[in-house]
């Protein structure tokens, strides 16, 4: 498809993408990070400016955002939760309207995909979702495309969240996954696993792209995996859960034993970051020869360039 019917698209999940949409930013973001490299400079943003609402505290996705924003010539305006008044002393409706008459386009991270979801429908300019407590696209795009750099394209291949498959990640992963034909499992302890509605509709997309959803308890399901992934065990807003969760997580850590039972040598490890070395993984692992976390933060960016230039940009 041609990237320039994305413009002007907003990115509040990855349901409201058809593969190949999905597949032309993973060729972009591709194209992106090899002009990266060969120190090749760009002002594709030039003129435009995102307003960048955080809720919620971040390290990856600001900075990716920031960094990707001004390589490419555009302003990005941080403005936490002290600085504005969204949803507080103005609604969400009235805040959005003014973003639209100032910005060329809006960055949110926070708790509701509702607030996502109204920034989209009264600001008239893209919204690009950061994270909600329901979904986290920009970083499940890095993760295919890191994916896809260790095994060609991502079609066919397996990859295994372990741990709390509740989570903005897991369910970001799910839908990728069945949009791209990727095999897509969720081990977690029953309780924690994604939810129905969800998992049904990712079923419905597999069926169609060739992928296999499999939600289990059973850790051996990991065999054969390309892909193995994990993240924090309290997700942000759960901290009062923590020792519930560390009992009950205890038996899904990734660690050496675990990456052993995939039976390859070539099985990758994946983390979303910020990681607690000694709960969700190991420092053998994170820190070992399979890891590939590093490339996964540093994709951030490039993803996240990909899908700025392909809804505001010139290409």
């Amino acid at each position: 498809m041609d990237i320039k019917a994305l413009k002007g698209r907003s990115l509040l999940t990855w349901l409201d993408f058809q593969e190949d949409e999905i597949r032309a930013l993973l060729d972009l973001a591709k194209q992106i990070k090899e002009e990266s490299k060969r120190g090749e400079v760009k002002q594709r943003l030039l003129g435009k400016t995102i307003a960048l609402l955080f809720e919620k505290n971040s390290t990856r996705t600001r900075c990716a955002f920031e960094t990707a924003i001004a390589e490419e010539g555009g302003h990005g305006v941080y403005l936490s939760m002290a600085d504005i008044h969204l949803g507080k002393k103005e609604t969400i409706e009235d805040s959005a309207r003014v973003f639209g008459r100032m910005f060329s386009a809006i960055e949110f991270r926070g708790f509701k995909q509702s607030t996502a979801e109204l920034l989209a429908e009264y600001s008239g300019i893209p919204v690009f979702n950061g994270l909600t407590d329901d979904y986290h696209p920009t970083q499940a795009l890095a993760d295919i495309q890191t994916l896809e750099e260790n095994f060609a394209d991502c079609k066919g291949r397996k990859i295994c969240f372990i741990g709390d498959g509740r989570n903005n990640v897991a369910r970001s992963l799910m839908v990728i996954s069945a949009k791209l034909g990727v095999h897509f499992t969720v081990i977690s302890p029953p309780g924690l696993s994604p939810d129905k509605f969800l998992t049904d509709k990712c079923k419905t997309l597999a069926e169609i792209s060739g992928s296999k959803i499999e939600i289990t308890s059973d850790l051996n399901a990991v065999k054969s995996a390309d892909a193995i992934y994990t993240d924090v065990w309290v997700s942000m807003g759960e901290e009062t859960k923590k020792e519930e969760r560390r009992e009950l997580l205890k038996p899904y850590q990734v660690n050496e034993a675990l990456m052993h039972k995939t039976g390859r040598k070539d099985t990758i490890f994946l983390h979303c970051l910020p990681a607690v070395r000694g709960e969700e993984v190991s420092a053998e692992v994170i820190d070992g020869a399979q890891s590939r976390v590093w490339d996964e933060a540093e994709n951030r960016k490039h993803t996240i360039k990909a899908i700025m230039l392909a809804s505001i940009g010139s290409l």
